[in-house]
């Protein structure tokens, strides 16, 4: 008989009922927490996922009855401190997610315990800071201020202060930011006439999402190049903040609801018009695909945004199914190691960016290593000094899988788990491959 108890049914989650005044409750949230660290201590199937499972079995192993009833409770909070909504323990590796009658839904009982703390006032300021990437991100564009944050950030004095202030580990790599925004030196449309496929929608609304604008942009400019050479008539989102997926990770579900109240009846419009909706970080789609449905189950423009909601590879490999994608590749890529990202394999669409990768394989040179495993960074986790060398202790089975090949190219969907590993291949020594976005190196394939 199967874990599963012969309920081969795939894994279905339930709302997030955060309104009810009960979500807030922290005894009833110990208690709960409590039912599921028993299952999970009994189970064990996720010690390699993250830090998070670890501690817990370390704290059972180490109590007094080498049970979960020996556990301080207060200590139930080491074990939240390190989930960071990877997702995968979930959508991965559970045997008893719904519809199995045990209901364990591990990452949204990390949710409900953040949330409790959140309200609490246990989130530190510069945690809260570090979430809100609007904030910051409004540096980016101003040529002086530019250089010199980024000049600063290069410089060992600042980087203790950071350290000493923010909790940002000096050692860990931050992003630079953009001298010139994405939304500021993107293209504002482009008309150009493309056939609707049988599923695809034939236009395309971007969301650009707060890394590309303000550290990045030229992974955007590269989609919309992608997107004018295949005749796909594309938008920016004329307005929009931060997707809310930082504000998650804290517990901050107000912030969320913000950022929802911000967000989905500008992408709504966008979505009752026919658009899908593209986003460049898988977190980004993510939050609209799943996150910010589970909060708000009822809302219709909600439910709209999600169906019109496309990972960029997903959207492409489908236009391509409907005949639609343009597989005229020019340049060899070489060798490649690709890994898929937490938040893209839990969109469960498939590997869609592997797929694509072999099809310009069929054309070009491409010699292509896929790694299907976390890399660590886990949005602002891998940067704290409470969690970079956890961080980097996740990661480092994907640096070595990464580097083995002697790559030309690393790539991952994800920016900043990108230039995680990045760093944790340069820690290793060796050649050092060259980083770039998936989306890049499609624009590159193409010889745009």
């Amino acid at each position: 008989m199967s874990t599963r108890e012969g309920n081969l049914d795939a894994p279905t989650r339930h709302p997030l009922d955060w309104l009810n005044p009960k979500f807030h409750d922290e005894q009833d949230c110990l208690h709960e927490l409590e039912r599921i660290f028993d299952i999970c201590h009994g189970c064990r199937r996720c010690v390699s996922l993250c830090q998070a499972f670890p501690t817990l079995f370390d704290l059972v192993d180490e109590s007094g009855t080498g049970e979960v009833d020996g556990v301080d409770k207060q200590d139930y909070w080491k074990v939240v401190d390190q989930c960071y909504m990877c997702d995968l323990c979930y959508m991965t590796k559970c045997p008893y997610v719904p519809p199995h009658p045990w209901n364990l839904d591990f990452p949204h009982t990390m949710l409900r315990a953040k949330s409790i703390q959140f309200k609490q006032g246990k989130v530190s300021k510069a945690n809260q800071f570090l979430a809100s990437t609007d904030t910051h991100g409004k540096l980016a564009g101003i040529p002086i201020v530019v250089q010199v944050a980024n000049a600063a950030n290069k410089m060992p004095p600042v980087r203790a202060v950071l350290e000493n202030t923010l909790g940002i580990d000096r050692n860990a790599w931050v992003p630079e930011l953009a001298s010139k925004k994405f939304r500021a030196a993107a293209p504002k449309a482009a008309t150009t006439h493309a056939l609707d496929g049988e599923r695809t929608p034939g236009k395309v609304a971007v969301f650009s999402t707060c890394y590309i604008n303000y550290n990045e942009p030229g992974i955007g400019l590269d989609l919309l190049k992608v997107l004018d050479h295949n005749g796909i008539p594309y938008e920016l989102v004329n307005k929009e903040q931060c997707c809310g997926m930082p504000k998650l990770e804290l517990g901050d579900l107000d912030g969320v609801a913000q950022a929802k109240a911000a967000n989905i009846p500008v992408l709504a419009k966008y979505a009752k018009a026919g658009y899908a909706i593209l986003t460049g970080v898988p977190s980004c789609t993510l939050m609209f695909k799943q996150e910010i449905p589970l909060m708000f189950p009822d809302d219709a423009d909600v439910k709209a945004v999600q169906a019109a909601m496309w990972d960029p590879f997903d959207y492409l490999v489908s236009r391509h199914k409907d005949g639609l994608l343009k597989t005229d590749f020019q340049q060899n890529l070489g060798k490649v190691s690709y890994q898929i990202p937490c938040h893209g394999r839990v969109q469960n669409v498939g590997r869609k960016t592997e797929e694509l990768f072999k099809l310009i394989g069929q054309s070009v040179d491409v010699q292509l290593t896929t790694i299907e495993r976390c890399s660590g960074h886990a949005g602002t986790y891998g940067v704290k000094k409470a969690h970079h060398a956890d961080a980097m202790k996740i990661g480092k089975p994907v640096f070595k899988a990464m580097a083995a090949p002697q790559p030309d190219f690393i790539s991952s969907d994800c920016p900043l788990g990108g230039h995680h590993i990045a760093q944790g291949i340069a820690e290793l020594g060796g050649p050092q491959p060259r980083l770039e976005h998936p989306l890049t190196l499609l624009r590159m394939a193409y010889g745009l």
